[in-house]
């Protein structure tokens, strides 16, 4: 595709008014704060039933009131996943498997802080991993057949900039061998980013019951998103006006969590991008969502293929697309 195409193509998106999705469903992983509930309420605004998948049904409900008063009509309810734990992973995906339909899976929630001490999962696995890839893994592959039931539906893995600061080490990826936790984070990043890419590899080279299924793979980013900027949800998204001034001073270059959940909605819905897409915001760390590039390092087949190896080791489940 041409600069010129590529360019149009992505200021071709309004994130004020994407396409209605009425009748559609929506999986929003850590929909009860942050991103994930952003990007929730805006696929509610555009018509859409969202699942909430979060860890605390208090904060669910929460989320989903807050929804309901901020969407006329709003369609949207709430399934209880730790993604820290296989077991309730396993629960949560047969769930999913059963639904009648699901035009969207988003890969969103995520450890995003943390001491520089090694944490593990009630699995054993280093905490950040288990929460931010392993977990998303296996629910994406329980979830598969609601997934490959519906024509156009797609699985969207959320990205980080992180990743360009520090490269993956594929024998380490557990950091068994050395850790901090900004190390972890970027690892477990590069494991979604390979797992989406390998995913949407794979897709395009299967069948299912003799057609290719209809499922297209994405990356979102969202810059800089923080707190500061980020409209008032009580209880969701709070603010001291302490903190508002703070951010409003060291706005450049940032941007609201509800802008930054806008190249993951993009990648739900926009109908002119393919599987395999990265989008993120056009300044790198702000602006509105437009095409952009992920790693190098865990863009390759060799990294996805590694990954998805790994992944079903950790998981003891075969993922055959």
């Amino acid at each position: 595709m041409s600069r010129i195409a590529t360019y149009a193509r992505s200021m071709s998106w309004n994130p004020a008014h994407p396409p209605r999705q009425d009748g559609r469903t929506f999986v929003v992983t850590g929909g009860s704060a942050g991103l994930g509930y952003f990007a929730a309420e805006q696929l509610a605004r555009a018509g859409g039933h969202v699942v909430l998948a979060t860890r605390s049904p208090e904060r669910a409900a929460r989320a989903e009131a807050s929804i309901r008063g901020n969407v006329a009509g709003a369609s949207v309810d709430s399934l209880t996943v730790d993604l820290a734990s296989l077991a309730s992973v396993r629960e949560a995906g047969s769930r999913l498997a059963d639904y009648g339909r699901i035009d969207g899976l988003i890969l969103n929630a995520g450890v995003t802080s943390g001491s520089n001490e090694r944490q593990h999962s009630v699995d054993g696995f280093e905490l950040t991993m288990a929460t931010n890839f392993i977990g998303h893994f296996a629910l994406t592959a329980l979830a598969w057949p609601a997934l490959t039931r519906t024509a156009g539906s797609r699985v969207v893995g959320l990205g980080s900039l992180s990743t360009f600061m520090v490269p993956p080490h594929p024998g380490d990826m557990l950091s068994q061998r050395s850790y901090n936790f900004f190390r972890a984070y970027a690892f477990s990043k590069h494991a979604m980013h390979g797992f989406i890419l390998e995913l949407d590899r794979r897709t395009n080279q299967s069948t299912v019951f003799g057609r290719v299924p209809d499922v297209a793979a994405l990356l979102a980013h969202p810059g800089y998103a923080i707190d500061g900027l980020t409209p008032l949800r009580p209880g969701i998204a709070d603010r001291t006006p302490l903190m508002r001034a703070a951010a409003l001073a060291a706005s450049f270059g940032t941007q609201g969590k509800n802008r930054g959940a806008a190249p993951t909605v993009r990648a739900a819905l926009d109908p002119a991008l393919t599987g395999g897409e990265f989008i993120g915001p056009k300044y790198l760390t702000h602006g509105r969502p437009v095409l952009a590039h992920p790693a190098g390092t865990s863009a390759s087949p060799e990294f996805g293929g590694h990954i998805w190896a790994l992944a079903e080791e950790w998981t003891g489940r075969d993922f055959d697309v």
